[in-house]
């Protein structure tokens, strides 16, 4: 009996489900069907092997189905599951972990996306300050709800226009999430009087991932911090993808700002459905899980023992092996070998990142916002990562989408993608 193929499941899965995946970011072209993934690798139906970059977006800091973590939760499952009233032991050891290792968590409330931390980290804001006016910051992504879901991968005659990410959203939601630029805090600042002490939070991934790496200039998070305590908003590090991965402290620890509230996600259960808002106690102490509390927290699976005991298990990890000294030494050395590859072959990019993360950019200096992006060749950036998934590497052939370096991945699979990357750049150019 022959094997089915990607296209025959691809066109089998259309016909039960629109567009036949389940996140629209996932229908990309070419249409895979995966049916395997250990450690740094994943496999498709038809048996092709990849080199895994993608990481799921970024949940997989030790890998796939990484053992540790998958035997934890499979004892745990063993002997609890969902219970519905009251709280666990698991989420009470997971809890105290956070609360010890990031800056902002005095207390710390569990979740099962990051789409749902936000939303509860803005309706906390908006309840503290009783304000409604939310800054978010053009091409930064913080989840799917109305909130936010706007001028994320704006066409480029639409950056710092309305532009809602979907039909459907509410005017009033839009029209109330105000869009800023990254690194310009005289923009922050203006806004922020022009909206006369309306605005409730600045929500901000502190490294905007979701257009690649672009970083935070020196002294840009610190003064979003001094304008939030002038202005009377709270400052929210949209941490989901950020935290855990460059440090068990999150980026903050690194940049040494403490934000009042701090949404997580993706890396801290390393592939296991799980997400927390964490923050001061002061606030955190508003939410109704604590009796009295007059904003509301729910959720029937927030807690479950799955997410919680993952998460348990990957920052034991983090705790107990040299995982980011790991993955900073190989994105390092990754983005040093795209850089010499370039110099090379005579090719203007420019190759940015942070610690395990990384992207290349096919213009010829360091973007500081989303505008600058429109120098990118961004039909190149995609034809480029699909000849590497011809050769086994798979990196989203998605424009501005970064690539995860996990600890699983060693030096044997840098060498087998740099050897790729020059290939596939000697043909491009």
């Amino acid at each position: 009996m022959n094997k089915a193929s990607n296209v025959e499941l691809y066109k089998e899965a259309t016909a039960y489900s629109p567009g036949g995946v389940h996140t629209s970011i996932r229908n990309v072209d070419p249409h895979l069907i995966f049916t395997k993934a250990e450690g740094a690798y994943m496999e498709d139906v038809e048996g092709n092997r990849f080199i895994d970059y993608q990481a799921a977006f970024g949940p997989f800091i030790l890998g796939h189905n990484y053992p540790y973590v998958n035997n934890k939760v499979t004892e745990t499952i063993a002997r609890t599951d969902l219970f519905g009233v009251g709280t666990t032991d698991i989420e009470i050891e997971l809890a105290k972990k956070i609360c010890q290792h990031v800056p902002s968590s005095e207390q710390v409330l569990f979740c099962n996306s990051g789409s749902e931390a936000t939303y509860h980290a803005i309706r906390l804001a908006r309840a503290v300050t009783e304000k409604r006016k939310l800054i978010k910051f053009q091409g930064c992504y913080h989840g799917w709800h109305d909130y936010v879901a706007r001028n994320m991968l704006s066409d480029w005659d639409k950056i710092g226009k309305r532009d809602p990410g979907s039909n459907g959203m509410l005017d009033e939601a839009v029209d109330n999430t105000l869009v800023c630029t990254f690194n310009d805090l005289q923009h922050v600042e203006e806004t922020l009087i022009e909206n006369n002490d309306e605005v409730a939070a600045i929500i901000v991934e502190p490294i905007p991932h979701n257009i690649g790496c672009i970083l935070p200039e020196d002294g840009f998070l610190s003064g979003l911090k001094e304008l939030c305590s002038k202005y009377g908003a709270l400052l929210i590090f949209d941490e989901v993808i950020t935290g855990f991965r460059h440090d068990i402290g999150g980026f903050q620890k690194i940049a040494g700002i403490t934000p009042d509230l701090t949404t997580l996600g993706k890396a801290m259960a390393n592939g296991y459905p799980m997400a927390a808002i964490a923050g001061k106690r002061e606030y955190m102490s508003r939410f109704n899980t604590n009796p009295g509390g007059d904003v509301w927290f729910a959720g029937t699976y927030n807690g479950h023992a799955v997410g919680t005991a993952a998460s348990l298990a990957t920052i034991e990890m983090l705790e107990n092996e040299p995982v980011h000294d790991h993955i900073f030494r190989l994105g390092d050395r990754m983005r040093k070998g795209i850089k010499e590859i370039h110099e090379v072959l005579g090719i203007d990019a420019f190759v940015a990142g942070f610690g395990s993360v990384w992207t290349t950019y096919f213009m010829n200096f360091r973007p500081k916002n989303y505008s600058d992006l429109q120098h990118n060749d961004g039909e190149l950036y995609v034809r480029y990562r699909k000849k590497l998934i011809e050769k086994g590497i798979f990196k989203m052939p998605m424009n501005m989408k970064r690539n995860h370096i996990s600890f699983s991945h060693t030096d044997r699979e840098i060498d087998v993608t740099l050897e790729a990357m020059e290939d596939v750049l000697r043909e491009l150019f």
